[in-house]
């Protein structure tokens, strides 16, 4: 069936702007995502965020955060200049596939980790508040990370380079793959996530009313407590407080950015078996690239939310960050002074 010229105007239009966001956007997005998630663990190394659970939950995220946009950008930049080698050989394409799917994968579950985090640390269960460790911090992260490159595994044998009538050269080869695939991404990267950070963040929510409502009665009791003691409580829990905010703002961000590529592959999914015209074909390929690269936006954003939402308690971290750099500089100037 031959495509009227209208269609193939439009089809050649299309794909011409996807090509402009691709370039422009994923470039834009990787530099910002990359100095944002590099900025984002230096501030948490620092003292006293580097001694908080939920602290380094987030440095974990944004460490996987660096690897998923280095392998899922640099192609995409790259295609409009010169040619990109996983969408032609098979061994690039398939570990391309699965760097990036379980490195996202990672990076989104760490955020919903670290609202559970949040959740126990609120909690009026002494038992749950000490699950909330620097310990089981670490080994959340690790197990993390094993279980989504087993379920990634399967990219291994699903991903082939050179393929055609697919949104991209380098997909899923079969349509029991890409059903897999797709519903791996959907639910379990994209959804399932979601569900536990709304219902584990208003769980927090529930837990600090209950713990204020237990405190304001006994606030004349605790009058003769050590000063010392009282301000570094106030400062924890500042932190914790700011903590949760900027998890918050991370989570209906990542619904945002995320949430239209899971419904594309949803629709995907159930309609693959549909005959489409090519125009028809071209726009939801347009579609699902613009949603894709939309997750990469959601993967670099971190630093510039924590920075908004964080407070005093982020931004002191980013000054105390470029004094020390300030100074690192200013001594490597005199060294070559001195020595003369």
């Amino acid at each position: 069936m031959s495509t009227p010229p209208s269609d193939a105007l439009l089809i050649a239009y299309l794909n011409n702007v996807l090509a402009q966001i691709n370039f422009y956007f994923g470039m834009f997005i990787f530099t910002f995502g990359i100095a944002g998630n590099i900025l984002n663990i230096l501030i948490l190394s620092q003292r006293p965020l580097r001694t908080n659970s939920c602290a380094i939950i987030f440095f974990g995220s944004s460490t996987a955060g660096i690897i998923a946009i280095v392998s899922g950008l640099v192609s995409r930049v790259l295609s409009g200049v010169t040619t990109d080698l996983s969408a032609t050989v098979n061994w690039i394409c398939r570990l391309r596939g699965f760097i990036i799917f379980s490195s996202r994968a990672v990076t989104f579950w760490l955020i919903m980790f670290a609202s559970v985090d949040r959740w126990l640390l609120s909690s009026t269960n002494a038992l749950r508040r000490q699950l909330s460790s620097m310990k089981n911090s670490l080994r959340g992260i690790g197990i993390i990370t094993i279980i989504s490159i087993i379920i990634h595994s399967q990219l291994f044998y699903c991903y082939e380079a050179n393929l055609v009538d697919t949104p991209l050269q380098c997909f899923t080869k079969n349509i029991p793959c890409r059903l897999m695939n797709d519903l791996t991404f959907a639910i379990i990267t994209i959804l399932i996530p979601l569900i536990f950070i709304i219902l584990f963040g208003l769980m927090t929510i529930s837990n600090m009313r209950l713990t204020r409502i237990r405190v304001e009665p006994t606030a004349v009791a605790i009058a003769n407590v050590a000063t010392q003691k009282i301000s570094t409580r106030k400062s924890s829990k500042k932190i914790d407080h700011r903590l949760f905010r900027m998890l918050f703002v991370q989570s209906v961000c990542l619904g945002l950015f995320t949430l239209p590529l899971a419904i594309e592959k949803l629709y995907a999914t159930l309609t693959m078996d549909m005959q489409k015209s090519a125009l028809q074909t071209t726009i939801e390929n347009f579609i699902y690239q613009v949603a894709l690269i939309n997750t990469f936006f959601a993967v670099g954003m971190p630093f510039y939310v924590n920075i908004l939402a964080g407070g005093s308690i982020y931004r002191n971290g980013l000054f105390s960050l470029k004094n020390k750099i300030v100074r690192k500089l200013m001594c490597t100037q005199r060294l070559p002074q001195n020595t003369q």
